[in-house]
């Protein structure tokens, strides 16, 4: 009794302390979103989606939310009809219309309605109804049930508490077979009497009474096993199990960037994320993503998609410091689609990140079937000059070895090597496990007493431990090693790779994988191109404009400036570093850097005629600014900058009018200026 008294008191306070987060929440939802919430989807919702919902702000994006709900549950998503949601819909007007009667609440509301909505239509129901010595009981029989986690036959119990009243859900322990009984003075807490009693009246029921599994054994020490109602836990959250819920925050996430078309279809991926350094010295973040599926259309014998890949970069307040945007073209023959049909897409890439902490988002859309998939990781760069650092590990399946090097970068190389993987991290027990890594700021008398010790761990025990010599690897700081798997039970497992110095470990990282049962896996077909190698200029202007984003302006001169030298013809370099100038106020240098574009029978782009008429105005050649601003509106057309810039050269030179004129053609095309206005208050004033 005390047990129960403070089982009761927990769940009390459990209760209250919900209620006052549901209290603190409360969103005042519009009447038909108040009902798909607490009527129609109450039982198969997840507590993840339930909270993205209620952080909706419009009835549009409540829509979109809703479709994509039902789009995940639909088991043939190429057909027009969402067999769920309809089956859905027809159990909840089957509950209302046949247990809402005489009971004062709607049916899906009752015991029996709401198993009936989550497993459907009983294989069999037994009802003893009529009778002077049990109250009534209706026993609901299911199997086939395996795909929900469930037993493969079992049962389910209703009756009416006291004989009257709507019909509860029975539990073999916590009611027990004196519950169903109408005459029982026993012990109540004696359960194999009451079952003995119940027997000899209704042995059909009384088997049902202790289990609801059947063959299992019902009682141990005198009471009925838990197993009853851990199915009856299993069956209440059988819903939420059969839902990968992440689609939810991604569409919250992802809801003002994404067009209306993709937001209700996210689909999942695996994805890896690391960080390797290149023998240029540049850090490279190499990425992969997988997608769940691969949709595609067929025209004249060809099946094809269009990707569409936008990553971002951001530091800890979210500004962005590099952005980069990708079109992925997949065309297939019928035999190509045949292989690849079988096999998971990996889309795999690479670029330089300068050291720091950023997070990194890839959104990933594919044109055909309007679904969209994303990537998010947290990315730290340290770029300590002493001491010694380890990067994080690539656990591949194969590798192929460079027996020279070669000028292009691939993602995934660790020195020569290239590693063959899969971003969920499972391993047959025929592969061979391949872990690359690096270590920086080894010398020559740490790889002359030093060792690598590789640990592997399973279920918290120390599986196995192999230990080898710094100097046996002849590509340090690369380092790549095998492992037979053929010993491996099929187990989750984590593998941690020390370094050991005169007995005592100075570094250390760990990566988990699995090693499954079966005797195959799909393994991924791969997209990714040759880059170029880390000496190229191009990374010089990556890494000038990362550092010149995070307000490095001095190292983002010297980077840009190596970069434009390289490849003197580059516009895109020019502009780049002509912005350091700006920032700099070096406006001399901007001149000789962009006036030269403008005489080539290709145009520069829109913003250097407005950087460099910005310049004229620096240096109080008001005259050349409007001469730069005026080909720029012949080229690009009006637009409020432009013309702002030439008033305010107009005003420099004390032509009042004429700045009156353009600038008030400014306000006709945004009149929401209050500096403009201001401006054109003082011209009026000195009339």
């Amino acid at each position: 009794m005390r047990n129960k008294a403070c089982v009761f008191i927990l769940l009390f306070t459990m209760a209250f302390v919900l209620s006052g987060e549901s209290k603190d929440k409360k969103v005042n939802l519009p009447e038909r979103y108040t009902k798909w919430l607490e009527e129609e989807v109450v039982y198969i919702i997840t507590a993840l989606e339930k909270e993205v919902f209620l952080k909706l702000q419009t009835d549009r994006e409540r829509d979109l939310f809703i479709e994509a709900f039902w789009k995940q549950r639909d088991p043939t998503r190429s057909s027009a009809e969402n067999e769920f949601k309809n089956e859905h819909y027809r159990r909840i007007n089957y509950v209302n219309h046949f247990f809402g009667r005489g009971v004062p609440k709607p049916g899906w509301r009752t015991d029996r309605g709401r198993t009936y909505i989550i497993l459907g239509e009983p294989n069999d129901i037994q009802r003893f109804e009529g009778k002077t010595s049990v109250y009534p009981t209706e026993v609901w029989f299911y199997q086939g049930k395996t795909n929900l986690g469930l037993p493969p036959g079992f049962y389910v119990v209703f009756f009416q508490e006291g004989g009257s009243g709507e019909y509860k859900l029975y539990s073999p322990l916590r009611n027990g077979p004196q519950a169903l009984l109408t005459s029982y003075y026993g012990d109540p807490l004696d359960y194999l009497r009451a079952y003995e009693h119940l027997k000899e009246l209704e042995p059909e029921l009384a088997d049902v009474s202790l289990t609801l599994i059947p063959g299992e054994r019902a009682v141990i020490a005198g009471r009925p096993t838990m197993s009853s109602d851990i199915l009856i836990q299993r069956i209440e959250t059988t819903p939420v199990r059969q839902v990968q819920e992440r689609y939810a925050q991604k569409f919250l996430e992802y809801k003002d960037i994404v067009e209306v078309e993709y937001s209700s279809n996210y689909i999942g991926n695996d994805s890896l994320v690391k960080v390797l350094k290149d023998s240029s010295g540049l850090y490279f973040v190499h990425y992969a993503i997988e997608p769940e599926r691969l949709s595609v259309n067929l025209y004249q014998n060809k099946y094809y998609t269009t990707l569409k890949l936008n990553g971002t970069v951001s530091n800890a307040e979210g500004k962005p410091i590099y952005q980069f945007e990708k079109d992925i073209q997949l065309e297939f023959n019928e035999e190509q689609m045949k292989q690849i049909s079988r096999m998971p897409l990996s889309i795999r890439d690479m670029f330089p990140l300068i050291p720091g902490e950023f997070k990194l988002s890839v959104l990933v859309k594919n044109e055909t079937s309007k679904e969209f998939t994303s990537l998010e990781s947290n990315l730290f760069i340290n770029d300590s000059k002493e001491g010694l650092l380890i990067s994080p590990l690539i656990l591949g399946y194969r590798m192929t070895h460079k027996e020279t090097s070669a000028d292009k970068l691939r993602p995934f190389e660790v020195g020569r090597n290239q590693l063959y993987f899969q971003a969920n991290r499972i391993f047959l027990r025929k592969d061979n496990l391949v872990v690359g890594f690096q270590i920086h700021g080894l010398t020559q008398e740490f790889i002359d007493k030093g060792e690598l010790r590789y640990t592997f761990i399973q279920n918290g025990k120390e599986f196995r431990n192999i230990s080898k010599k710094l100097s046996y690897y002849y590509e340090a700081p690369n380092f790549v090693e095998q492992f037979s798997l053929d010993e491996f039970l099929p187990a989750h497992y984590r593998i941690n790779v020390s370094l050991v110095i005169d007995g005592q470990e100075v570094l250390y990282d760990s990566e988990e994988f699995d090693v499954t049962h079966m005797d195959s896996i799909p393994r991924p077909w791969v997209y990714s191109k040759l880059l170029p190698g880390g000496n190229d200029p191009i990374y010089s202007y990556l890494i000038g404009t990362q550092l010149f984003n995070v307000g490095k302006i001095q190292e983002a001169r010297s980077k840009l400036e190596e970069a434009f030298q390289a490849k003197p013809d580059s516009i895109e370099f020019a502009l780049n570093l002509a912005r350091v100038y700006m920032a700099l106020t070096e406006y001399g240098k901007i001149e000789s850097l962009l006036a030269p574009f403008l005489d080539k029978e290709k145009p520069p782009p829109y913003e250097a005629f407005f950087i460099l008429g910005r310049v004229y105005q620096g240096l109080g050649q008001m005259n050349k600014a409007i001469d730069i601003f005026d080909k720029a509106i012949d080229r690009f057309g009006l637009n409020t900058n432009l013309l702002n810039s030439i008033g305010e050269c107009y005003f420099a030179l004390g032509k009042a009018e004429e700045a009156s004129v353009v600038w008030t053609k400014s306000l006709e095309i945004n009149p929401d200026q209050p500096q403009i206005r201001k401006k054109l208050g003082v011209i009026k004033e000195k009339k």
